[in-house]
């Protein structure tokens, strides 16, 4: 049954209001918000840890035409603070469907609101910048709406990495290519390494290839200390994409700070700012951030460029990089850091997403680098 939409309003903290009808949980959401340009994925985004706390815009004016299916979730739950959309799809059409994304939405406590002008809204926000915003669908007064946007949390300074991680260490061993129709494995070279990964906000397609890769993996808190990841045991580390300002996760910078060296580590997203903080970088925030499945990134040691999935609103700052550590990818839109290597350190890491989900795979062989790395490490 199509769920009944309710009027809702949208408000930026600038005092500017968008009005729409509620679609999902009826209610009342607030937090930074941010748009992506992927064409679809649309769940892959909502269930990405990194937008915790994010009103998350689609700038695909259609969304909800392919439904949901579980196995499409990159975590446990969905994690985006609210979804803002141009049009919902009266029609799901795409065989893996279980469920309409209204449906979807309503039984996870998620907030939305659709019939926004979505092209003038992400024109606004790249012009004035990423901003704390509140969606209601049950009251439409502008200055309660308005308070409620105001009242949300400052990204600057704030440690999310903890609110989204694994309470305890657990194993991960599925290697599921969930986009093979007949359920065939990915080809697995058995388990020749065992990998700790961080868990900063991880998503489950990063630990699939990690496992298709050989590795056994071991997922730990973002808080771990070295001493008990080296206890483990492992063959290599890697450091998880998340949600948040690096800077803040001042006890994984640590970390890793003493882990440099000891063992190879990769790292992606957040796990790659952090990375960047260890070796004496600096980091700093993104007017409106990376986010979408078609960025573009030259791989700076061949000028390949790769088309790749993005989802930040912190960037490294390349100039306060150590003179031993390289520039691997830049990003042709803005010219920012999306890479970096510390050869001494046996370390590297990227700002994107290599692993998709949605996206490209255009960067896949940054996991077999990975292997490479532990293989001559042994």
């Amino acid at each position: 049954m199509q769920q009944k939409l309710v009027p809702a309003l949208l408000a930026l903290e600038d005092g500017t209001l968008w009005p729409g009808f509620g679609f999902g949980a009826i209610g009342q959401t607030s937090g930074e918000i941010v748009f992506n340009t992927s064409l679809t994925g649309y769940q892959e985004i909502l269930t990405d840890p990194s937008y915790h706390g994010q009103l998350v815009t689609m700038t695909m004016p259609h969304i909800g035409n392919i439904g949901t299916t579980p196995e499409d979730d990159e975590s446990s739950h969905v994690w985006a603070a609210g979804l803002i959309i141009r049009q919902l799809s009266p029609v799901v059409s795409n065989w893996r469907s279980c469920q309409p994304l209204p449906d979807y939405l309503a039984e996870r406590g998620i907030i939305a609101i659709t019939d926004v002008d979505t092209r003038a809204l992400v024109r606004h926000i790249r012009t004035h910048g990423a901003m704390n915003a509140a969606v209601s669908s049950t009251t439409t007064d502008p200055t309660e709406v308005l308070a409620l946007a105001r009242a949300a949390r400052d990204m600057n300074g704030l440690d999310l990495a903890r609110e989204v991680s694994c309470a305890e260490p657990y194993h991960w061993a599925e290697a599921q290519d969930w986009w093979r129709p007949d359920g065939e494995q990915l080809s697995v070279i058995g388990e020749r390494f065992h990998v700790v990964a961080y868990d900063f906000g991880i998503k489950r397609n990063i630990l699939r290839l990690l496992a298709a890769q050989g590795c056994r993996v071991t997922v730990v808190p973002a808080t771990t200390s070295a001493e008990e990841v080296l206890a483990l045991k492992p063959d290599g580390v890697f450091l998880s994409n998340g949600p948040g300002d690096p800077a803040a996760c001042t006890y994984a910078i640590e970390a890793v700070r003493d882990l440099l060296g000891q063992k190879p580590i990769f790292g992606i997203c957040l796990g790659h700012q952090i990375l960047g903080l260890a070796l004496g970088a600096e980091t700093y925030k993104l007017k409106f951030g990376h986010r979408g499945g078609n960025q573009p990134v030259q791989v700076t040691a061949t000028q390949e460029v790769q088309i790749s999935s993005h989802n930040h609103g912190f960037a490294v700052d390349a100039s306060t990089l150590p003179a031993n550590v390289t520039v691997s990818h830049l990003n042709l839109n803005d010219n920012c850091c999306e890479g970096l290597i510390a050869p001494e350190h046996k370390a590297y890491s990227v700002q994107y997403h290599p692993e998709s989900s949605p996206g490209p795979h255009d960067s896949d062989e940054l996991f077999a680098r990975f292997i490479g790395l532990m293989q001559a490490d042994m």
